[in-house]
């Protein structure tokens, strides 16, 4: 299916940066967004509520001084990501500023709600659900999200099981919607499958963490730099839900990789979410770490991500 219009515009790649639970900030989105990406990020990274419209309001200015400077080249669309758990209190407030800014693509994690897709919609913006199964993603159709994001095998952070040739050739089978497809994806040759599968998006998050503008630690930067396949644990035990995390950063709390207890979803509080230690200081990352070898500024990443990927399709023709 095609893109969406208002998705569409200022692409240079078909990728959404993921948004990265405390990392997401507006120095990063917007370097995304000026570099031909979709940027985006959890409207939870902002401490005070309030200040989500200060984000906004700076996000949303940089990238129309720089339209106006670069006609030519315009810069794509940012989303903000709601977590639509109970246990986030924020929910209805943080909808009511994205309201405000009419955010292009509204982001949604963790239960499918008709009151947030229908407020998304009447403002002219584009909502895509993240789900691991068919059971999720054929909910969020029914509850009106626009589209789905696929969270395969491999993804940083909470994330599904299933392959992604699986999930991506079952959601086909009855939905021709926009789909992203996230999975350990972190070269322009994984984008360009992505699309062959039938994503319109690759969805990529882990590669951003090891930039410039992520609001990550110097040691977590470096662990995804040093990390490989080998190096990410599949767990509960953090959230309650499962999820994809740095190996060497779960040693250093003093626990064992290797053996940790089961959890289930009452264990997730959004209550206090930019201090959760889950994040905080146990890294979330997804199995495509080996591939990034260098901290380097959002652009420069990009950049090496759109050459691959025309090095990939010149390969293929």
């Amino acid at each position: 299916m095609p893109i969406p219009p208002p998705l569409a515009r200022g692409l240079r790649l078909p990728v959404i940066g993921a948004p990265l639970f405390i990392i997401s900030n507006p120095d990063l989105v917007i370097a995304q967004c000026k570099a031909g990406i979709i940027g985006a990020m959890p409207s939870l990274n902002v401490r005070a509520p309030e200040r989500l419209e200060d984000w906004l309001t700076r996000i949303s200015s940089e990238l129309a001084a720089h339209d106006a400077a670069h006609p030519d080249r315009p810069a794509a669309p940012y989303a903000v990501n709601l977590i639509v758990h109970r246990s986030n209190p924020r929910l209805m407030e943080d909808l009511e500023t994205c309201a405000r800014f009419r955010v292009p693509l509204v982001i949604t994690s963790l239960g499918a709600n008709e009151a947030v897709n229908a407020a998304v919609r009447g403002w002219g913006g584009v909502v895509m659900h993240d789900v691991i199964n068919q059971r999720f993603a054929r909910k969020a159709i029914e509850k009106g999200a626009d589209g789905l994001i696929l969270v395969a095998a491999g993804a940083g952070g909470h994330a599904g099981a299933q392959s992604p040739f699986a999930l991506m050739a079952e959601t086909r089978a009855w939905f021709d919607g926009p789909v992203a497809l996230s999975g350990a994806i972190a070269t322009g040759a994984g984008i360009l499958a992505a699309q062959a599968m039938g994503a319109d998006f690759a969805y990529i998050g882990s590669a951003f963490i090891a930039t410039d503008e992520a609001r990550a630690s110097d040691a977590y930067k470096q662990g995804i730099v040093e990390g490989s396949a080998a190096d990410i644990v599949y767990s509960s035990y953090f959230t309650g839900v499962r999820g994809n995390y740095l190996r060497a950063s779960i040693a250093a709390q003093g626990l064992d990789p290797d053996h940790l207890p089961e959890s289930d979803p009452s264990a997730m509080d959004f209550a206090s979410a930019t201090g959760a230690k889950a994040w905080r200081d146990i890294w979330g990352a997804g199995q495509g770490i080996g591939a990034i070898r260098k901290v380097q500024p959002a652009a420069a990443l990009i950049e090496a991500l759109a050459q691959d990927y025309e090095r990939a399709r010149a390969a293929l023709a």
